[in-house]
């Protein structure tokens, strides 16, 4: 069963929370899972680091050149019209095996090993070459287009730290160093459902008073997304039993329950019912629009989320609670929301008194100034705005709005990536 935002609200009394407030509370009481896997770094993509990597080698192992050129000494260029013998040749994976003595050097090409002797590469368009002998039109210094063994990272030294998220370029540091196997948390199950006897499965015709369940795949995606493993419940009948057993196979097989719509305090439903019987559940007024209701709370092991029904109040409160919830328990290291300052090109209107997460988007002026406009009509029901945006404006609580011209505080989408 879905209700409105306005339906799906905590007794009057309660106070509102704001959304700082009520993340706090999540981010405290979730802790991260404590099971790990090891496994091959292909595999480990994505996911989060349960102990820190030590480097047991050098990187680079050895001086190499960052130039296509010629291996020489500097000191022997202090004169512009002196000419070196060319000994020999450096190509990555063949070094040169002799020793660079006075008046000498080694054309070398870029990764190769420094030969033993020479201190510095010059650009080979810094050469004039004829037969085995060069000319330098270009004083090098000292040191110049060497790579120093160890310098990216040293043996001993910790390259990464237990609740990294393992990315493209955390997993080229960890194959640079040898690492060809990591110790990751286990990832989050999560189960999801929906309730209500007026939804209907996509492709199927709607009967009078039915609508389409487009909540569960929302949540599927923005789950997925997060890198937890779905376990999709379908659509729950209103009927006591099936509400009860769904929520007891989901806290069974789940470290996570989410569900949206139905979760009202005082509203005759039996999700509210078993929710109260199977878990423990708080329910919140949160100060923001869209998402004011907020469930959460545990479920025999699983930690529970019931979110608003109306579907932008899902993806908003998903992103602003649920997705801090994953990464805790994911034993991500926690990191604070991205938040950037951007100028509106239009005037913007809200009511005081909540936090509004109104849909917008966001890029650059012609002179690399971030701009805003909002998506049009901010209802929580109308999807599509959330399709066309690509962040969120965040007008604070006490504000009325914002005028044509004026900074405003956004939250670009690719935070939850």
């Amino acid at each position: 069963m879905t209700t409105s935002d306005a339906d799906q609200c905590a007794p009057s009394g309660q106070p509102l929370l704001s959304v700082e407030q009520g993340r706090q509370r999540i981010i405290d009481a979730v802790q991260a899972i404590e099971a790990t896997e090891r496994l091959a770094l292909l595999e480990a993509i994505d996911r989060i680091l349960a102990e820190p990597v030590i480097s047991a080698i050098d990187v680079p192992p050895f001086a190499n050149s960052a130039m296509d050129g010629y291996a020489l000494r500097a000191g022997d260029c202090s004169d512009a019209a002196v000419r070196l013998t060319v000994i020999g040749e450096s190509f990555a994976g063949r070094p040169f095996e002799g020793r660079v003595g006075d008046g000498q050097c080694v054309r070398i090409m870029t990764g190769a090993v420094m030969p033993a002797g020479a201190d510095t590469v010059i650009m080979q368009e810094h050469v004039s070459r004829t037969g085995d002998s060069i000319g330098i039109t270009r004083q090098p210094r000292s040191g110049e287009n060497v790579r120093l063994a160890g310098e990216d990272t040293r043996r001993g030294d910790r390259v990464l730290a237990t609740g990294t998220r393992l990315g493209a370029a955390e997993a080229g540091l960890l194959a640079s160093v040898g690492v060809a196997e990591v110790q990751v948390r286990r990832r989050v199950q999560a189960a999801f459902f929906s309730t209500g006897d007026e939804l209907t499965a996509v492709g199927t015709p709607l009967a009078p008073g039915q609508i389409y369940d487009s909540n569960r795949y929302t949540l599927y995606t923005l789950l997925s997304r997060a890198g937890v493993v779905c376990h999709d419940l379908g659509v729950v009948a209103d009927d006591r039993d099936a509400v009860r057993s769904a929520f007891r196979r989901a806290g069974e097989i789940a470290d996570l329950v989410v569900t949206s719509g139905g979760v009202s305090v005082g509203e005759a439903d039996y999700v509210t019912e078993t929710l109260r019987e199977l878990g423990e559940i708080d329910f919140w007024r949160m100060a923001m629009k869209p998402g004011k209701p907020l469930a959460f709370g545990r479920l025999q092991r699983a930690w529970f989320f019931g979110l608003p029904g109306n579907p932008v109040s899902v993806m908003a409160t998903f992103y602003q609670f649920v997705l801090p919830a994953i990464r805790k328990l994911q034993g991500e290291t926690p990191r604070p929301p991205l938040v950037l300052q951007a100028r509106c090109t239009e005037p913007l209107r809200k009511s005081r008194g909540r936090m509004e997460f109104q849909r917008g988007i966001l890029c650059q002026d012609a002179q690399g100034e971030w701009t805003v406009a909002s998506t049009g009509k901010q209802g929580s029901h109308l999807l599509s705005s959330m399709s066309r945006a690509n962040c969120f404006i965040l007008l604070t609580a006490e504000s009325a709005g914002a005028e044509a011209g004026d900074l405003v505080s956004v939250q670009p989408f690719c935070d939850f990536a």
